[in-house]
């Protein structure tokens, strides 16, 4: 496997609401096989358009963390796309998974990206319904670990535009 592109663009910070979350961009997240253009198309930091791109790969990993608050509760979601010329999604599902702290344990959805009435290149939310996780209050130092995932099937696929994750207190 190779090494994780990181890039170091900090999670946005909003308050909707009175309810704090991030919305994290491509460049803030770690993208399995990122650093190699002949897998993803990933964003300039002076790219008005930040979202990344999956050319070709046959392991989708897209992981990020974020500092969250003790007994609170989230949501999280990736908001995505896919190409008309999109390929081997068919029959494929994603996994959207977080935990709190890294010896946490995974708390999972499924989505399928190939839903016949989807829209080519039009934004969409996985998982739907969005995923939550709640932060038990004796949490020291709280960290929300979440990704999307499509490594099980080893299947090439492509297509594939990642907008950004939003992680939201509810």
């Amino acid at each position: 496997m190779q090494t994780p592109r990181v890039l170091y663009q900090f999670p946005i910070k909003y308050p909707q609401n009175g309810q704090g979350g991030f919305m994290i961009f491509p460049r803030g997240l770690t993208i399995i096989w990122g650093n190699d253009s002949r897998y993803w198309r990933i964003p300039k930091e002076t790219d008005p358009n930040p979202e990344a791109e999956l050319i070709q790969v046959s392991w989708v990993e897209v992981t990020g963390k974020v500092p969250v608050k003790a007994g609170k509760k989230y949501e999280i979601s990736f908001d995505v796309a896919l190409k008309s010329d999109a390929f081997g999604w068919n029959g494929s599902q994603v996994l959207v998974m977080a935990k709190i702290g890294k010896g946490g344990k995974y708390s999972h959805k499924s989505a399928a990206l190939d839903a016949p009435t989807r829209t080519p290149n039009q934004k969409f939310q996985v998982p739907v319904p969005k995923l939550e996780i709640s932060v038990p209050e004796n949490t020291e130092n709280p960290e929300l670990y979440f990704g999307l995932y499509d490594v099980w099937n080893w299947k090439w696929k492509g297509g594939l535009v990642i907008y950004n994750a939003v992680v939201k207190e509810i």
